[in-house]
Order: structure tokens, then C-alpha cells, then sequence
């Protein structure tokens, strides 16, 4: 752990960018937007998207600014996720401009890592959302996509892919998909989503603002971008940064819950007075403001971990997810339980953020698994030893 402790508070330029995405998210992507989306075919709100990644340079945040990004850090990346959790935003930015794009960045593939930052590029790792972190160190284990041989009129380096990998986040929004593939040795591909023998099979997801999708590869071309130790470092790297970034966005749910349910209860009227002035009431809302702001330490210490390579990254990271999944899960049922009748109805934004919450708890690895992890990352003995 690093002896000087980071400053958990925003610098000017993270506030900007806060401020900045709050009145975009305001004007174009609010939960009543979100609500509208999710009874469309079209869940991805692509001009959205196009405006967070590219206008606002959000895409290109981790991204070097040879390559076209912005040469920010995982803090400024956290700030964009606090502010799409939030809003429910319907955009591919944690499994685009977080987790792809951590895939690539020690690849140094020019051509993609320039596509992802102008925004021309969207990206998904072809990994099942729930997948847990790897703990440091561990092997690559077994990956449901086989390699086979290259076919005539390939490039060079081009082999042949096949396998389904399920429940994959940002597929159905992607342009390229990051593949890891199980051969000797371990790589990672990308694969175009146009190419033959693509399929994306769209599945009912809880949390209809992020739709999953069954990814079906049958003998589909793939370009490797990494192999070996490097690649498995690559998919660490990708899941770590996605669980830690993903802590920032629960954290967001749980501080807009939060902020609703108390203004709520201070306008909501019984028996003459506001319902929030009741005392079983005030103490509900405190437990959440206490899991509130301890999620928020949790996450944006995560966030400067990662952003500076601290090697109590792994730490960090099991922590926040673990509080932040709670802490959302937690605001989120209060948030709808203290509305009342209406907070039960399809009409008002409070489920959207309540699945937001519960699907975030369990993706990347549950508050649980987090919790076991920690445990063995700081050497804690077993139960009842």
C-alpha cells in the first residue's frame, strides 16, 4: 500500500467534467429519457452516445493522447460513471470506454485504440458479465471460444474462431468484439460484429438500460492483439478496471436514490405534517446517507488506485465493489419503498435505478465473492478458525 493517501475530493478539472456531463445527461439523457427508452426496440441511445463519447471526449478518457484520447485516468473515468449511474444512462460507457478500452491499452494497437477515442469505435470484451476478477497472478483458466486454423485469403496472424460466450454486456451496441480466445497460447482477438457468423442473441435482462446478449462465433476471422502472459494480463486488467469503475456508477445510483427519496419525503404530506419529518423514517434515510458515503470513499479510492497503479489495487477494487453493490442495492429499495404507492408504479424512474442497482451488485463479481476475495488479499483467517 502506498504510504501517501489519496485525495478523495474532486480537483477542478474532475468537477468541470462532472458539471459538464451532468447538464448534457440533463438536457438529453434523464431518467424520464431512460424510462422512454427502455419500452423501445432500440435500448442504446445512440445519439446519446455519440454525444458523451464524442463531443465530450468521454470514449477517449484512458486513452493516450498519441492515439488520439485525452490522456486522463481512471478518476476522471470514475467521475463519467458516477454521472451515468445516476441518469440510467442507456450508453455503452463502462463496457466501451472502460473495460475494452483497458483491454487494449497495453496492446498498443494503434487502429483501434484511435477508432475508441474519436468515438467511430464501439468495443465490447467478450466475457459474461458476471464474471469475477482474476486474482493476481492467476492463470487464464478456460475461455468458451476455441481457435482454429486460419482460412485461404486471411491476413497474416488471422486465425478462425467458434464458441458462444453468454451474457455479455455492451455486445449489441459494439462494433468490435475483444475475444479471448482458448489456445496455445492464450490470446486475445478482435472480431468485427459484420463479419459472417457473428450472432448476437439479445436476452431479458433485469436491467433493461444495459441489455445483455448471447454471443455466438461460428469460424469468425480474428485479428490477435495480444497473446501469452500479455493477454491474460490484458483481461485482468479489463475485468479489475470494470469492477472498480463499476463501483463508481453503484455509487452514483446510490447517491441519486438517495437525493429523490429525501426530497420526496420532505413534499409528501400526512396527517398535516411531511412524511419525512417521522422518526422510523429519518432513521431509515440515515443508514442510507451512512452507506452513501461510505461507498463513496470506497469507490473513489478505488478510482486513484487504479488511476496511479497503487499496489493495493486489488484491495481497493474488492472493497468498493463490494460496499458500493450494497450501498445502491440498499438506496435503492429505500427508494422505493419511501415513495409511497407511486414508487411501485412503471410511470416513475425509481426501478429503473433498483435494477440498475441489483444488476450492478452482481456483475463483476457479487458483493459476496468480492467480500471472499478481500479476505484472502489481506490474509484474513477462514470462518470459525
Amino acid at each position: 500500500m502506498s504510504d501517501e493517501i489519496p485525495d478523495l475530493l474532486y480537483a477542478d478539472a474532475e468537477r468541470a467534467l462532472s458539471d459538464a456531463l451532468t447538464s448534457l445527461l440533463a438536457d438529453r439523457g434523464g431518467l424520464d429519457k431512460a424510462l422512454a427508452r427502455v419500452e423501445s426496440a432500440q435500448t442504446y441511445d445512440d445519439k446519446l452516445w455519440q454525444a458523451v463519447a464524442a463531443d465530450l471526449g468521454c470514449a477517449g478518457l484512458l486513452i493516450d493522447e498519441s492515439h488520439g484520447g485525452a490522456g486522463a485516468s481512471y478518476r476522471e473515468a470514475a467521475v463519467v460513471a458516477e454521472e451515468t449511474g445516476k441518469a440510467a444512462a442507456c450508453v455503452p460507457y463502462l463496457t466501451s470506454a472502460v473495460i475494452a478500452t483497458t483491454a487494449l491499452l497495453g496492446t498498443g494497437d494503434a487502429d483501434l485504440l484511435g477508432g475508441l477515442a474519436s468515438g467511430r469505435v464501439t468495443a465490447a470484451l467478450a466475457v459474461g458479465f458476471a464474471s469475477m476478477p482474476p486474482a493476481p497472478g492467476a492463470e487464464p483458466g478456460s475461455w468458451p471460444v476455441r481457435i482454429g486454423p486460419s482460412q485461404d485469403g486471411d491476413g497474416a496472424g488471422v486465425v478462425r474462431l467458434s464458441g458462444t460466450v453468454s451474457g455479455v454486456a455492451g455486445a449489441l451496441a459494439a462494433n468490435v468484439l475483444l475475444v479471448p480466445g482458448d489456445g496455445v497460447p492464450f490470446s486475445l482477438y478482435a472480431v468485427d460484429t459484420s463479419a459472417a457468423g457473428v450472432t448476437r442473441t439479445p436476452l431479458v435482462s433485469l436491467d433493461a438500460t444495459r441489455p445483455l446478449a448471447d454471443v455466438t462465433l461460428d469460424q469468425v476471422p480474428g485479428r490477435p492483439v495480444a497473446s501469452g502472459k500479455d493477454a491474460a494480463r490484458a483481461v485482468a486488467a479489463a475485468l479489475t478496471a470494470g469492477a472498480g469503475v463499476l463501483a463508481s456508477e453503484l455509487f452514483g445510483v446510490a447517491e441519486q436514490c438517495l437525493g429523490m427519496t429525501v426530497s420526496y419525503v420532505k413534499e409528501r404530506h400526512q396527517f398535516a405534517r411531511p412524511v419525512g419529518s417521522f422518526q422510523a423514517l429519518k432513521h431509515r434515510l440515515a443508514d442510507v446517507w451512512v452507506a452513501v458515503t461510505q461507498a463513496r470513499a470506497a469507490a473513489r479510492y478505488a478510482a486513484a488506485c487504479l488511476a496511479t497503479g497503487d499496489p493495493d489495487t486489488p484491495v481497493a477494487v474488492a472493497l468498493a465493489k463490494a460496499a458500493c453493490s450494497d450501498a445502491a442495492v440498499l438506496a435503492a429499495q429505500e427508494c422505493v419503498q419511501l415513495h409511497g404507492g407511486i414508487g411501485f408504479t412503471w410511470e416513475h424512474p425509481a426501478h429503473l435505478l433498483l435494477k440498475r442497482a441489483k444488476s450492478g451488485s452482481m456483475a463483476l463479481g457479487t458483493s459476496d465473492r468480492h467480500r471472499a476475495a478481500l479476505a484472502a488479499l489481506v490474509d484474513l483467517p477462514p470462518p470459525g478458525s
